[in-house]
């Protein structure tokens, strides 16, 4: 009915989540309902009614008479309801009259629509830094001159680069040796950070090439590492679900170098695509228990390790071969480096 105008993806998503269905908690403070305002997300939205937020498509009605039935807007009010004597969440769509009671088609503009969760946080790095191996940028092109009598180089300079001999791109990304990623449990470097400098496109080629500085986010200098700018696909929207199989990791590193990580904070993680994490996984953050001597104990000063503690959710959004880039999409206790991410608990 329009009255109960719906949103879902369970089509799309039910062959991960419809074994889940019986298990879907909803938050003993939920609200009765809630008008959706611009800026929104899924996420946050199904947070306020959910005690796991990946889980809505199971419980967020679906009617196919809607078109476009997985996005809602602005102005759409979503209820707790009951539908076949089982707790749902359904909507009310802004442009329809509930007193209605024949099928209506929604018409909207997507581009209004609310997102699932807020792109503009990992945007910027979905394409850069990156994380590349032992040898990547010592054995990349690097900038031997700039053209004219500069020290350093900015947007609009040209610079001079070795070995460009036969390029198959004609845009390169000038990256610079950054942090070194190790596994807290086994002291094994995992990959070293590229760290973003500017953008380039080649003007002549020879050795050395002529390329020109399009884009800088710093100041370049000579000796900078070049590679082929990355034709990544751009994921615009997320369906989060859990990983395949257990994944027991830590936190390595926080690219936007806050010294206490929150919600919306971009980590770097201890595992990547060879241990399974996939683009969307969805992961609890727990933080690690410290370790305190007991003054009480018959053995003065005994060292005790404290419980770990449910700290957070992270989404993952980036893979590398054995790291990752996560979003925080919540923060319900402090979280630093070091603590440790997890597959979520049914």
């Amino acid at each position: 009915m329009a009255s109960k105008a719906i949103i879902g993806l369970i089509l799309t998503l039910a062959f991960n989540l419809s074994c889940l269905a019986d298990v879907v908690k909803f938050n003993s403070s939920h609200p009765d309902k809630y008008v959706v305002v611009r800026g929104d997300t899924l996420w946050g939205i199904s947070a306020k009614f959910l005690r796991d937020p990946w889980l809505w498509p199971n419980v967020w009605k679906h009617n196919s008479q809607i078109k476009n039935p997985h996005l809602i807007y602005p102005g759409d009010v979503i209820s707790f309801c009951f539908v076949d004597g089982k707790p749902m969440l359904c909507v009310n769509s802004a442009q329809s009259d509930q007193r209605m009671l024949y099928p209506h088609m929604r018409i909207s503009d997507e581009k209004n629509a609310i997102a699932m969760i807020p792109f503009e946080a990992i945007a910027p790095y979905l394409s850069s830094p990156k994380v590349v191996g032992k040898d990547e940028l010592a054995n990349a092109p690097y900038i031997v001159d700039f053209a004219g009598e500069h020290i350093v180089a900015g947007e609009g300079d040209e610079i001079y680069v070795r070995t460009i001999l036969e390029p198959k791109y004609l845009a390169y990304t000038t990256y610079r040796s950054g942090e070194e990623y190790v596994d807290p449990e086994t002291d094994e470097t995992l990959g070293y950070e590229a760290e973003y400098i500017a953008d380039n496109v080649i003007v002549n080629l020879g050795d050395p090439a002529i390329l020109t500085i399009t884009n800088s986010d710093r100041e370049v200098r000579r000796g900078d590492r070049l590679m082929p700018t990355s034709e990544e696909n751009v994921v615009f929207n997320y369906f989060p679900t859990p990983p395949e199989k257990q994944i027991n990791g830590s936190i390595i590193s926080v690219l936007n170098g806050v010294t206490e990580i929150g919600t919306y904070d971009i980590i770097v993680l201890s595992k990547g695509d060879r241990d399974g994490l996939k683009v969307a996984n969805i992961l609890t953050i727990m933080q690690k228990g410290k370790l305190i001597p007991d003054p009480f104990n018959k053995i003065k000063n005994e060292l005790v390790k404290l419980p770990d503690r449910k700290a957070g959710i992270a989404m993952v959004f980036r893979v590398f071969d054995r790291v990752s880039y996560a979003l925080v999409m919540n923060a319900a206790r402090n979280i630093n480096v070091l603590d440790l991410v997890q597959t979520p608990e049914e």
